[in-house]
């Protein structure tokens, strides 16, 4: 059995492929198997990527019998796969060479951990590196494992024994499936951050970072989040709440408000201005 399974689902990113396929290469350990499952691309990802992996045994490539979606998809890969320790790498992105080498350390080193990610790079459409996101570690089943601000983020990775104690990744998930699955993930088992960047982000016009898709992202983020709810009774109306409408804005409004309030309540008792209006000289009084 290999210490790790690489897991990829392709549409239509055979263009890229060629990063991704040489950051697994060189990676520091060479134990590891990558399963590549393709969503029925309508590009060529199929020709590119099998001219790239040619006779290595490592490799294999599947395919949907036609476009099934990223959540079937990736809930498929994990059932191909035959590690225990198992990562998603998207085939636009790619490693730092010693990212299997420390992700499977920690594994065997805390046996208890379900998921263990670490930090990325987001890198421009040429994989140039531009800035590190840093994700945290997550204690508690608390706002931050909801997971809006990328607190969990590539590379995540889990034992396979652990998540299938879940309901596994939700084939009915469009986008935003890994926001189910690493909340799932948190419920289960205890999770652990590696601070440090492993992976390597890349940002382009067909990526799910742009505008389009993060609109998407965002809703598909909560269905996930309603589906949490269901899982855990957590309130789904507070979150929404505090979360989408930016509540915070809203308290800080309330807040100049009442000062604002009190400001005209101490103007108002003030004699001189109770005088002028006895005299009629401030005809706005009663206005206050």
């Amino acid at each position: 059995m290999p210490k790790f399974s690489f897991l990829i689902a392709n549409f239509n990113n055979g263009k890229f492929f060629s990063d991704c396929y040489k950051s697994i290469i060189a990676q520091t350990i060479q134990d590891w198997e990558v399963i590549i499952l393709d969503d029925f691309s309508t590009d060529n990802s199929i020709e590119i990527i099998s001219n790239l992996i040619e006779n290595d045994a490592r490799f294999k490539i599947y395919r949907n019998d036609q476009n099934r979606g990223i959540g079937f998809t990736k809930r498929k890969l994990i059932e191909y796969a035959n590690s225990e320790i198992c990562g998603f790498l998207d085939p636009d992105d790619a490693l730092e060479n010693n990212a299997i080498e420390i992700i499977t350390k920690a594994h065997f080193e805390n046996p208890h951990i379900g998921l263990i990610y670490s930090n990325f790079t987001y890198c421009d459409e040429f994989l140039n590196k531009q800035t590190v996101h840093k994700t945290k570690q997550i204690n508690a089943l608390d706002e931050s494992y909801y997971n809006f601000k990328g607190e969990i983020s590539s590379f995540a990775t889990f034992k396979k024994s652990i998540y299938q104690k879940t309901t596994g990744i939700d084939p009915f998930l469009k986008i935003a499936e890994d926001k189910d699955w690493y909340m799932k993930m948190c419920e289960v088992a205890p999770v652990l951050h590696i601070d440090k960047s492993l992976y390597l982000y890349r940002v382009h016009d067909g990526g799910i970072s742009s505008s389009q898709n993060a609109e998407k992202a965002a809703f598909w983020h909560w269905i996930a989040m309603m589906k949490m709810s269901e899982r855990t009774g957590a309130s789904i109306d507070e979150i929404f709440l505090e979360q989408y409408t930016r509540k915070s804005y809203f308290d800080y409004e309330k807040k100049l408000n009442e000062q604002h309030l009190r400001f005209r309540n101490k103007i108002k008792k003030s004699k001189w201005l109770k005088l002028g209006h006895f005299l009629g000289l401030f005809k706005n009084y009663n206005e206050l």
